[in-house]
């Protein structure tokens, strides 16, 4: 009997991905290993193309997002990913690129992937298929009221994701499905959804391809959005990068430069009497204040650089 049970749940599971529209026949890409290499890219190039269309209509919900994740964090949270294979991987990816790119600690925005961080470079993706290893992973995290967990699944029905989502939810956290499919249990699950609908894959159900795509664009778009809130980004420079080596200590004289329009002797000696800190260099330079002056105002002002320039203005 449970092995019949088992058979039908999986004939109901196989049904139930068919109807998926990521999982449909691409007809443009019928006869795909007849074409030429450039027939391939040209294709692949065009179907891309579609992408940011696709994205674009889910805007207004992606800037809902940005605004609740700037929110969280502002108040100590943490931006949390989950995911499960390719949708895992680039969590994970996004991330990682955080703490370089804005100097946050590694804490603030993290990342779950079903399989552990081994599936990072090597195929686990058996390990998405269990509903009690994504509530208990989520579990470890202790998600709470002011942290945003944001499950990622093209498909939209990971056992995996959806158990964590649901789980994080009931601990009090805001929840947010990104998905490329409509309806699905993932977007039922959260607080509310993030669809993409890039139709069928050039190589059925290879969600790597324009599904991975409209994810990658999405989480871009909630991470970097967020950091803009909350004032990590001067005009559009990253005035809040952490300076490792050369090249960043570079890149930091530079932001100086243009940022608070001094010529690179002065950005040099503003930013060593500043302890290689560009936010605190900045601050000084277009406030007119002492190092002191300016860390007051960061402080104050959360790191919200240009909130702190106009703090420091008024000292």
């Amino acid at each position: 009997m449970k092995v019949q049970s088992l058979k039908r749940r999986r004939h109901k599971k196989q049904a139930e991905l068919g109807k998926l529209a990521t999982e449909q026949a691409n007809q443009a890409a019928a006869d795909l290993d007849l074409k030429s290499s450039l027939e391939v890219a040209r294709l692949m190039n065009s179907e891309d193309a579609k992408v940011a269309a696709t994205v674009s209509r889910a805007l207004p919900q992606i800037a809902r997002a940005i605004n609740l994740i700037a929110s969280c964090l502002k108040r100590g949270g943490r931006l949390i990913y989950v995911g499960a294979g390719t949708s895992g991987r680039i969590a994970a990816l996004d991330a990682a690129e955080c703490q370089p790119t804005f100097n946050i600690d590694p804490r603030t925005v993290q990342f779950l992937i079903a399989g552990g961080v081994k599936a990072l470079s090597e195929a686990a993706e058996a390990s998405e298929d269990s509903r009690e290893l994504g509530a208990r992973e989520i579990a470890k995290k202790k998600p709470g009221k002011n942290d945003v967990v944001v499950g990622i699944a093209a498909s939209g029905r990971t056992p995996f994701t959806v158990a964590a989502i649901q789980s994080a939810r009931r601990h009090g956290a805001q929840t947010i499905a990104v998905t490329c499919n409509r309806n699905s249990p993932l977007e039922k699950a959260a607080h509310f959804s993030i669809v993409t609908e890039v139709g069928p894959e050039v190589i059925s159900g290879s969600t790597r391809l324009k599904a991975g795509t409209a994810q990658k664009m999405v989480l871009n778009m909630l991470s970097s959005g967020a950091m803009i809130r909350l004032g990590f980004v001067y005009g559009n420079l990253m005035v809040n990068l952490h300076l490792k080596n050369e090249k960043l200590i570079e890149r930091g004289v530079g932001i100086l430069q243009r940022a608070a329009g001094v010529g690179r002797e002065e950005a040099v000696r503003t930013l060593k009497s500043a302890g290689n800190d560009v936010p605190t260099a900045l601050v000084m330079l277009q406030a007119e204040v002492g190092q002191k002056e300016a860390r007051r105002a960061l402080h104050a002002a959360s790191g919200h650089v240009r909130r702190a320039i106009a703090a420091a203005r008024g000292l």
